[in-house]
């Protein structure tokens, strides 16, 4: 049963009671912003103040990241404004644009790209990290993920689970405890692109096929090795998520 919290939204004039809902881990800033976008058009005021960030993060059950994201999102639809030293201030209606469909969209398309070039800035250089740390255990661990994700992709499925594990483990034999959390939230957001990417025609064969060079290279201990494989990997998930936005 999803559980319902009351929270105070701060009207010019007097608080406004609005309810949100908890979301689950798997529906990120796109339900964050369509439960706010319906409290700002169903119970709101041009004027009123929302709750701040760290409020928000409580009552909604996500990430500040993913607040932010979709705070970030209903400003560029025109429903929010943020106001130094005040806050996120709700906007009138008029002053939304004429298509904020097509504003979503592109923003949505524009979010994207900009983690993934956050991807590719981080997630190279982690590999090559890796490299020089990776364990027997580590290696193993990884050997087992790709196992059980090349079974997933023969039988049809779309083995995103081991996709996120891969990375995962990859952060986690670089041994810096700070870019495990970072991986974790670009996993999160990316979720759902990737669920859609995965389902793309040869690309679960590509994602496994990437894995299984960078793997290699991290056996080798080559760190430039890993780090190469695992740009052309970035690459290639590029193109196809871009082409499905």
């Amino acid at each position: 049963m999803v559980s319902h919290q009351t929270i105070e939204m701060l009207g010019t004039e007097s608080p406004a009671k609005v309810g949100f809902e908890a979301i689950p881990r798997n529906k990120v800033y796109q339900e964050v912003a369509r439960q706010l976008e319906r409290r700002i058009t169903e119970d709101l005021k041009p004027g009123d103040l929302l709750p701040p960030e760290r409020e928000l993060v409580r009552i909604l059950g996500v990430s500040r990241d993913s607040v932010r994201n979709a705070i970030r999102t209903l400003e560029l639809m025109g429903l929010l404004e943020p106001r130094q030293g005040i806050g996120t201030v709700v906007c009138s209606p008029a002053a939304k644009p004429s298509n904020p469909l097509a504003t979503a969209l592109l923003e949505k398309r524009k979010m994207v790209e900009e983690l993934i070039d956050v991807r590719k800035m981080i997630e190279p250089p982690l590999a090559g990290r890796a490299a020089l740390h990776i364990t027997r255990d580590a290696i193993a661990d990884m050997e087992d993920i790709l196992v059980r994700q090349e079974a997933k992709v023969r039988q049809g499925e779309l083995g995103i689970e081991e996709d996120s594990e891969f990375h995962y483990a990859i952060a986690l034999a670089s041994d810096n405890g700070v870019i495990l959390k970072v991986v974790d939230v670009l996993m999160d957001l990316l979720r759902e692109t990737r669920e859609s990417s995965l389902q793309v025609e040869g690309r679960q064969e590509k994602s496994l096929a990437g894995h299984h060079r960078i793997l290699s290279a991290l056996k080798l201990g080559d760190a430039a090795a890993a780090e190469s494989a695992m740009r052309r990997h970035l690459q290639e998930i590029e193109t196809v998520v871009l082409k499905k936005l």
